[in-house]
């Protein structure tokens, strides 16, 4: 294969990868320890 093709397989596969962690701490188990920001100031 080409460099350039692994090159690219490679950094698409750390990108889905990132985005799935950051979907699972989002709205996954750990999503019910993150607190909202917005909720601890309001008037």
């Amino acid at each position: 294969m080409e460099p350039a093709i692994v090159l690219s397989i490679s950094v698409c596969a750390v990108v889905i990868a990132i985005t799935g962690w950051g979907i699972y701490i989002s709205f996954g188990p750990p999503s019910k320890e993150l607190a909202d920001p917005f909720d601890d100031h309001e008037d």
